[in-house]
């Protein structure tokens, strides 16, 4: 089952894209879901579907077309699925403290179940072999982050916090529950963790492996949301997961004259310039401002195919190998790179603000650097076997 994450700006605009990749893998014979794990969920919208202001009818795979579906998580729906006892215990201390019955149900939806859920889902559909493809329409960057960290904070959790929390809780309950002002967690409620986690299980290798999952960050031409995601494919990188296209959505087309958007035009070619530097050899692809909203099936065509070329397939694998690598060996940061068709003498490097820029020949790549990073100089480079590794140490 092949995974195409879309994250990244956009709004709805992300989601018009994802909705058009659903419909053009759907025609070309793929099963597809298009999935959105972003709270202000818009798929439907996107389809033009006539539905309530919390899409309730899309909170189950919905289907659009033969071979194509859609489905938002409704949170409500996943605590009752897969959250009651972890739920049902929050929502009681909550009522301690005076907070109403629905305040405490709604506050009771913790940050990351939605994440998680969306992760079951893909570990579900994969073993069943329900579907071909699943194109994920995610939540902005920061969300995005949490969602792929997601198993492997849990993974930590559940091997070194879990069974000592569990027998400690075991152990003290009996006592605690006469003084505390709530009672601790009952063993149902661990059991649930320990369900929750068994669902999980392998999702992370699937989300790391290029062969399976590829990213496709959306952005606009604009310098503000340019940083944004150049932070957003530094994250992915340090996670492990390939970006293999970046999506410039809403470029003015040149068509338009007005002298009204001269600045426009020349604002976004800088722009433009500045990305394919940046994300090479990442290929950067352009869908222009349409003169009307995208809403509904033959509007999604005209992105698709604005998007793709004719019969253009948006599941094949153009990236195998990351970008870069970032590490620590011996107390030592380093960034590793394939280069090649690179040798020792043409090679140049430096450090620009938080980024780190290497030379070749008349190429450069600019690699931007994690927080954990971003304050040091490079210190020792070597080339071996096509790979080269910057050494960074602090600034003296």
């Amino acid at each position: 089952m092949r995974i195409l994450l879309f994250s990244g700006k956009g709004g709805v605009g992300k989601t018009s894209l994802a909705a058009a990749t659903g419909m053009r893998l759907s025609e070309l014979g793929y099963r597809t879901l298009v999935m959105s794990i972003d709270p202000a969920h818009s798929l439907a919208d996107s389809f033009d579907l006539e539905v309530e202001l919390f899409h309730t009818r899309t909170s189950d795979p919905l289907a659009i077309q033969d071979k194509l579906s859609i489905f938002e998580l409704n949170i409500q729906r996943e605590v009752k699925r897969h959250w009651a006892q972890i739920s049902s215990y929050v929502i009681s201390v909550l009522r301690t403290t005076g907070i109403s019955d629905v305040e405490a149900e709604e506050l009771a939806i913790l940050p990351g179940m939605e994440e998680l859920s969306a992760m079951m889902y893909i570990n579900q559909y994969r073993r069943e072999d329900k579907y071909d493809v699943v194109v994920l329409d995610a939540a902005p960057t920061p969300e995005s982050m949490r969602f792929i960290s997601m198993p492997t904070t849990l993974d930590w959790y559940m091997k070194h916090i879990f069974p000592f929390q569990r027998n400690l809780i075991k152990a003290v309950r009996p006592i605690a529950n006469r003084v505390a002002p709530f009672e601790l967690p009952t063993d149902s409620y661990f059991a649930n963790i320990r369900d929750l986690f068994s669902k999980l299980e392998g999702v992370d290798e699937i989300m790391e492996d290029p062969r399976q999952t590829s990213v496709r960050l959306v952005t606009n031409p604009e310098k503000m949301v340019l940083r944004e995601t150049q932070r957003a494919f530094v994250y992915f990188s340090l996670h492990g997961l390939t970006v293999d296209t970046v999506v410039v959505n809403r470029v003015l087309p040149s068509e338009v004259k007005d002298v009204w958007f001269n600045e426009w035009h020349s604002s976004q070619d800088n722009v433009m310039r500045e990305l394919e530097e940046y994300f090479a050899p990442v290929p950067v692809r352009r869908v222009p401002l349409f003169s009307h909203e995208v809403l509904g099936k033959q509007r999604l065509h005209e992105l698709a195919a604005s998007l793709y070329a004719e019969g253009e397939d948006p599941s094949t694998v153009t990236q195998t190998e990351k970008p870069y690598v970032f590490g620590k060996r011996d107390g030592i940061y380093e960034v590793q790179l394939r280069l090649p068709f690179a040798t020792k003498g043409e090679i140049g490097l430096f450090k620009k603000g938080d980024e780190l820029v290497i030379e070749v020949g008349t190429l450069r790549r600019h690699i931007g650097l994690p927080r954990s990073m971003a304050t040091l100089v490079p210190a020792r480079a070597r080339l071996e076997n096509r790979v080269l590794t910057v050494e960074l140490k602090e600034a003296t």
